[in-house]
C-alpha cells in the first residue's frame, strides 16, 4: 500500500508466547510515565494483545494474565494436545478474560495512535494487518495469536479465516515503513544474535496443516522473512532510523516458561529496558 503521510513515527512488537512478558514489562513502565509519540502501533501475536492494552492504558491488566490465566491448566495442556486437541485454548483464554479483564476500547480507539494487528490469512498465507473495531477486538487478536499446531483451529472474522500473524511477518517492520513511518521503534522478543532456521519437521507440515494448507508455503517461508525483516532492521534507507530493542541473551522467559518467578523477573526486565528506550528516543 501506499505510505500514509501523516505517520512519522512507529511501534513494531514481536509476538513470542511467554516470552511477551517482555513487551508487557515495557509497557506497564511505558503507561506509567504516559509515554505515547507513537502515530502507528502494529503488533504481532502476544504483541497486539500487549500493545492493545497499552494504548487502552490498561497498567497491570496483562501481568495478571501472565502470573494467573495462563499458568492455569485450563490454558496449557500437554496432555489434550497429544489427545488431538489445543496445546494453548485460546478459547477458554479469550472468553475468560473477555469476562473477567475487558480491555477498555473506548480508551485504545480514542488514541492518536493507529492500532494494527497483524494476522495471517488462513487461505493464502498472506500477512494482513487490521485495525480492529470495539466489537472485533477480541476476534482480531485471537487470530493474531492463533500459532499453527499449538492451537488447532483457524478464527473466522470479516468472512475469511486467519492464523498468527507471525506466520507471515513475525516483524512488521517493512509494513510500518510501507505506511508512512520514518521513526520507528521495534521491541523484540528475541536476542540480537538470534537466526530462525528451518526445521526438520517442515516435511510433516502438509500433513500436519492438512486443513489450512494455504499456511504450508508461508510456514515453510518463515526463516527467510525473518531474516528479511532483520536485515531492513539493520540496514534501513537512509531517511529512516530504527531502534532495535532485544531481549538479553540470559532472558529467564521461554515461550512456554510456566514458573511464576521466572516471569516476574522477565517483567521487571522489561520495566527497566523502558528506562533505555526513554532515553533512546529522546536523543
Amino acid at each position: 500500500m501506499q505510505g500514509n503521510n501523516s505517520v512519522k513515527t512507529a511501534m513494531v512488537v514481536e509476538g513470542g508466547a511467554m516470552r511477551g512478558i517482555f513487551s508487557c514489562g515495557i509497557f506497564d513502565e511505558f503507561i506509567a510515565n504516559d509515554f505515547y509519540p507513537f502515530d502507528l502501533c502494529l503488533g504481532v501475536s502476544a504483541g497486539a494483545s500487549n500493545t492493545a492494552v497499552y494504548l487502552a492504558k490498561m497498567h497491570g491488566r496483562n501481568l495478571k494474565i501472565y502470573l494467573d490465566y495462563s499458568l492455569r491448566p485450563e490454558f496449557i495442556r500437554y496432555g489434550r494436545f497429544f489427545a488431538g486437541g489445543h496445546l494453548m485454548d485460546l478459547d477458554w483464554m479469550w472468553n475468560i478474560t473477555r469476562d473477567d479483564l475487558p480491555i477498555d476500547t473506548d480508551t485504545l480507539l480514542a488514541q492518536h495512535s493507529q492500532f494494527l494487528a497483524t494476522v495471517t490469512c488462513a487461505e493464502s498465507g498472506v500477512a494482513d494487518y487490521l485495525t480492529p473495531t470495539a466489537d472485533e477486538l477480541f476476534d482480531v487478536l485471537k487470530a493474531s495469536s492463533a500459532l499453527p499446531l499449538f492451537y488447532r483451529d483457524t478464527v473466522s472474522l470479516r468472512g475469511r479465516q486467519w492464523s498468527d500473524g507471525g506466520v507471515a511477518d513475525a516483524i512488521p517492520v517493512r509494513e510500518a515503513h510501507r505506511r508512512g513511518a520514518r521513526r520507528i521503534l521495534v521491541i523484540r522478543s528475541r536476542p540480537s544474535g538470534y537466526q530462525k532456521r528451518p526445521s526438520k519437521a517442515d516435511v510433516l507440515l502438509p500433513w500436519l496443516l492438512r486443513k489450512s494448507p494455504g499456511l504450508v508455503p508461508a510456514m515453510k517461508a518463515r526463516p527467510r522473512t525473518y531474516q528479511e525483516s532483520l536485515d531492513f532492521i539493520r540496514n534501513p534507507p537512509a531517511d529512516t532510523h530504527i531502534i532495535e530493542i532485544c531481549l538479553p541473551d540470559n532472558f529467564p522467559v521461554s515461550r512456554m516458561t510456566s514458573d511464576r518467578r521466572s516471569l516476574q523477573q522477565g517483567y521487571q526486565i522489561g520495566r527497566d529496558t523502558a528506562q533505555r528506550i526513554f532515553d533512546l528516543w529522546a536523543g
